[in-house]
């Protein structure tokens, strides 16, 4: 995935998937209430040469609801980590990354049907045929902008969601430094945790494309299984869900051209998408 970002010639460059190849085994939970020391990356491999993450803790999740895990089955039948996904708007409503499911051509990589949701210590199932993805029906591949999905449970989640925006974010179009909050209740293949935390910045929100909606560029550490983590502001509010990263653990210095982050703002098709299936909780996406 990762191309077409409405951007010319940097539609093809180098953009890895953080999560669809993903296999990160099941680990205990851990959990500290103090912020440890910065990673070492020369041992877990980053972005960035700082790498500032740090686990999620029961605090956390409290301070941010509806964090998840996207579990799916090898062909072997051994269920492996994912990406992130959210419970949000509705105890039954899931979002997460259109590329769990699908590549860049668009064909599809995974059925629902091998793959459940994970939140509180508990597994659900997903209802099979309520795959309801970002892309437009004349679509031919999938861009940064339009790599979401939503998912319906087959039974109501017993953990609380994560409301659902009341307006898109509030963010100009251009080059600015807006604080954030990346939560990655999925963690990270070079980052120890089982699920990380880390406050960075976005640098540039790019002009909306696919679906009305813009990519955010951002500092964010990341690492494969982090797709679909999110980006949360500095009153707590959800405004972006991860897609992809350029140059894995490659540890270079932030470049806003080169070598970033990329989420998509929830706003424009998705939002759109949220709140009319937040309002059927019982129906498909």
């Amino acid at each position: 995935m990762g191309g077409g970002l409405g951007s010319g010639r940097r539609r093809l460059r180098a953009l890895v998937l953080i999560g669809c190849v993903a296999a990160l085994a099941l680990t205990p939970a851990r959990a500290s209430e103090e912020t440890p020391d910065p990673i070492d990356v020369d041992a877990t491999g980053a972005l960035y040469p700082r790498d500032g993450r740090r686990d999620l803790t029961a605090e956390d999740r409290q301070r941010f609801p509806g964090a998840g895990v996207l579990w799916c089955r090898r062909s072997d039948g051994v269920p492996r980590k994912a990406a992130a996904a959210w419970l949000i708007g509705a105890p039954t409503l899931v979002m997460l990354n259109a590329h769990n499911f699908r590549n860049r051509q668009l064909e599809t990589t995974r059925i629902v049907a091998d793959c459940y949701f994970q939140i509180g210590g508990r597994n659900y199932d997903f209802v099979a045929d309520s795959l309801a993805l970002g892309v437009a029906r004349d679509a031919e591949r999938l861009h940064i902008t339009d790599d979401w999905a939503l998912l319906r449970l087959a039974h109501a989640a017993e953990a609380p969601a994560q409301p659902l925006p009341e307006a898109p974010p509030a963010l100009t179009t251009g080059d600015q430094t807006l604080p954030v909050t990346m939560v990655s209740p999925g963690g990270h293949g070079n980052y120890r945790g089982e699920a990380s935390l880390e406050t960075c910045t976005i640098r540039r929100v790019d002009p909306p494309t696919e679906g009305g909606t813009r990519r955010a560029r951002h500092d964010c550490n990341d690492g494969y299984g982090g797709s679909g983590s999110g980006l949360f502001d500095e009153a707590g509010r959800m405004v972006a869900m991860q897609s992809a990263s350029l140059s894995m653990n490659s540890r270079h210095a932030f470049d806003i051209e080169f070598h970033y982050g990329s989420a998509l703002l929830i706003e424009g098709a998705l939002l759109d998408a949220l709140r009319e299936a937040a309002g059927r909780p019982n129906g498909a996406p």
